[in-house]
């Protein structure tokens, strides 16, 4: 089953690290998170990537470029120019990189990259991880026969809540709880081609309109993830995920990295 991951938005609520690369490859332990995303998927067996690029992709074609070449030995033939790899590739992976645009929304990218994705597929962003079971979450999509699928988590409250009496006492005191009566898209989806018809050009926003109308077509299920999550939308998600990295605590899965 191919991923497609949307890699393309402008990243502008983490503009520091953004004005100089996409936000799929800023970093978690010398790694991008785009990187630690498709480790996840392949951990679970899917070895097949749809990138939506935009801003700066770019840069992402050209890590992907050079991470073979960056991650084997190999011999160079001075005389033809000739180069033979003396040691297998680190990753058996298939990455499609389709530029969707700059200014394309969601759904556009997408509609955009329809031609690669001709059977069921997973769908997410490029800016998340999680240590959600992707086969519980195709599990469940299977049993709905929905043509969307979407994983959702309680967020915690970036903020300490309180609670006042009514003479203005404070009861209690919860610094960032989880909003546990609240639910999010978590990004982590599976959907079915059929889903492109509910899509009408590069600037829907598929979250929008397109959601909206699958939902009311009852072609939407929701599997709860009561586990880790975390999006990297601030400095301060990065270096939360980067602290977990160092501590060997990051619950994401993990397999075989290279660093380049």
């Amino acid at each position: 089953m191919k991923t497609l991951i949307l890699a393309g938005g402008l990243g502008t609520r983490l503009s520091e690290l953004t004005n100089l690369i996409p936000k799929p490859l800023a970093e978690i332990g010398g790694i991008p998170i785009l990187h630690h995303i498709m480790n996840h998927y392949s951990a679970y067996g899917h070895k097949e990537f749809v990138i939506a690029l935009g801003y700066k992709g770019h840069l992402i074609k050209d890590y992907f470029l050079n991470y073979y070449s960056r991650s084997v030995d190999f011999t160079v033939d001075l005389v033809d120019g000739t180069v033979h790899a003396i040691s297998p590739g680190p990753n058996n992976w298939r990455v499609t990189l389709v530029d969707t645009g700059l200014h394309t929304m969601t759904g556009g990218r997408i509609k955009a990259c329809s031609q690669y994705l001709d059977s069921t597929f997973m769908l997410t962003y490029g800016d998340g991880v999680s240590d959600v079971d992707l086969n519980q979450l195709i599990k469940l999509h299977t049993k709905n026969n929905s043509l969307l699928t979407l994983t959702s988590v309680n967020p915690k409250s970036r903020y300490g809540l309180l609670d006042i009496s009514s003479s203005g006492i404070l009861s209690r005191f919860s610094e960032k709880p989880l909003l546990k009566n609240d639910w999010v898209n978590a990004g982590f989806m599976v959907a079915e081609p059929a889903i492109f018809q509910y899509i009408e050009n590069e600037q829907t926003v598929f979250e929008n309109t397109p959601l909206a109308n699958l939902t009311a077509d009852s072609l939407v299920s929701v599997y709860q993830h009561t586990g880790f999550w975390q999006c990297m939308d601030t400095l301060r998600d990065k270096q939360y995920l980067e602290e977990l990295w160092a501590m060997n605590q990051s619950p994401w899965p993990k397999v075989h990295y290279t660093q380049i």
